[in-house]
């Protein structure tokens, strides 16, 4: 199917206030760009692994919006463009000028890909399946990814921080428990690490499908790694179905807010001596993991960092 797309020139002070007034014309989708740097809030909000790289806030924003083939566009211009007259009357909207061309629809769940390629994390190939493994590369261990709508690539810096400390605490008798899944690649790596068996948890149904298929590709079967929809913090069913006091290892790669909630909870499904292994804290919530870790029974055994994020890892006695 064929759209018009319509990219009209701002300013990014007034980005937000052309934003609603596109939305109050009818129109239902917009995209925006700008270079104005994340905030600490934005990053945590997006918690994803390949950041968009910005150039320096130049105070131009670009705003478009599309419209079917069918749909007046006459008319939806020159409404666009007579509140863009009244808005200058109280605000800087910039040159507002309008281009207009055509574009079919996109790919999206693929459309990342371009980005996404073959990397290390220290001597763990970690490569997506539309790439070949190197020569010198076929000695070092491997591992096939495809996040697919699910996340977990191993590039965010908290993934890399939990494989870290997975490496230095998994035996092979680890049974281990991943809150929050994903792409499966922690528990996956576990089990490349020697571990015994693996489980995954996600709310997301996308993770179940991403999770089977990464594993397929790596030879790991499902009587080494089971995954199931549901959240464990407050669904008795998915607690039990987990089990309780049978993980040697739980991996919890969420964000800070989630892990406080969710501390309290899985303390029944770790044995005793049992690791807790925690990140997605941006660093400004390190001191609220840590306590929340501490007043919940925990002994802190290390907490490491890279780059603006940290991993608290604790033990139950």
């Amino acid at each position: 199917m064929k759209w018009n797309k319509f990219r009209l020139k701002t300013t990014t002070e007034s980005e937000d206030l052309v934003s609603s007034m596109l939305m109050d014309l009818g129109i239902q989708g917009i995209e925006i760009e700008d270079k104005i740097p994340l905030t600490q809030s934005d990053k945590q909000q997006m918690f994803v692994d390949i950041l968009p790289v910005f150039g320096e806030d130049d105070g131009v924003a670009y705003i478009s919006f599309y419209l079917e083939e069918e749909d007046d566009k006459e008319a939806v211009l020159a409404n666009v463009r007579a509140e863009l007259e009244e808005m200058r009357a109280y605000a800087n909207v910039g040159e507002g000028t309008i281009e207009e061309s055509q574009t079919e629809d996109v790919d999206w769940v693929n459309n990342w890909k371009q980005y996404f390629h073959q990397f290390y994390v220290d001597d763990i190939l970690i490569i997506p399946s539309w790439e070949d493994v190197k020569p010198e590369d076929e000695d070092k261990m491997i591992i096939h990814i495809d996040p697919g709508t699910a996340f977990g690539t191993g590039m965010h810096e908290t993934t890399q921080l939990c494989i870290r400390q997975l490496r230095k605490h998994v035996t092979e008798d680890t049974t281990i428990l991943d809150v929050g899944c994903g792409s499966g690649i922690l528990g996956m790596l576990a089990l490349k690490f020697g571990a015994k068996y693996s489980v995954g948890t996600d709310l997301d149904p996308c993770a179940i499908e991403a999770t089977y298929e990464n594993m397929e590709v790596n030879g790991i079967t499902k009587d080494q790694y089971e995954v199931m929809i549901g959240n464990i913090i407050d669904d008795k069913e998915v607690q039990d179905k987990v089990g309780y006091g049978k993980y040697d290892i739980v991996v919890a790669n969420i964000l800070a807010d989630v892990l406080v909630p969710l501390t309290p909870v899985i303390l029944n499904q770790l044995k005793p001596g049992g690791i807790y292994i925690t990140s997605g804290i941006i660093d400004d919530k390190e001191e609220t993991v840590v306590n929340c870790v501490k007043e919940n029974g925990l002994e802190v055994l290390e907490v490491t960092y890279q780059g603006e994020w940290v991993s608290v890892t604790a033990r139950k006695n």
